[in-house]
């Protein structure tokens, strides 16, 4: 017949024990790693919390500052501030009319020199240079009309800005 392997019954209860204890130090060594990863969270929640918690007291810590002052105080500083607002607004307007005025004085250099080249060519024979004081006379309107509209937004402009302020 067949030849069967017979196990003592203290080999197969040694086996078995094994094995449960392999299978409890696996699900230790799992619940180890789940409790230290759901730790690092409640630290990782902690530490968000308190740079929360920091970003609202620094944004609160000017506020508080104004609280403690006296009322005087307290509208003196609120004019300061308004005042400093004010003067920025107009620096920022006087810096952006000084832009528009050197952008119109190279337009107004173009300008110059196109009429200096008209009265060159007009000095000459006109007949023979017909042709060029045609082309001058075209770029001398579109200049012209180009100086037009940067005057016009300019005043444009300023009227908005007056407005504004």
């Amino acid at each position: 017949m067949a030849n069967t392997l017979n196990i003592p019954d203290n080999v197969l209860y040694i086996i078995i024990a094994v094995i449960a204890l392999v299978a409890i130090i696996v699900i230790l060594i799992q619940w180890r790693r789940v409790r230290t990863s759901t730790n690092q969270v409640k630290y990782l929640e902690k530490q968000a919390e308190n740079k929360k918690i920091d970003l609202v007291e620094k944004d609160l810590e000017p506020k508080h500052l104004m609280i403690g002052l006296p009322e005087s105080h307290q509208e003196q500083l609120d004019k300061i501030r308004n005042n400093t607002g004010k003067m920025l607004r107009k620096v920022g307007f006087l810096q952006t009319e000084l832009n528009e005025q050197i952008t119109q004085v190279e337009p107004n250099k173009d300008y110059m020199k196109l009429q200096k080249n008209l009265e060159e060519i007009t000095q000459a024979e006109p007949s023979k240079n017909y042709k060029k004081l045609q082309k001058v006379l075209e770029e001398i309107d579109k200049k012209e009309q180009e100086i037009d509209k940067k005057r016009e937004k300019k005043v444009k402009a300023k009227q908005k800005d007056e407005n504004n302020l």
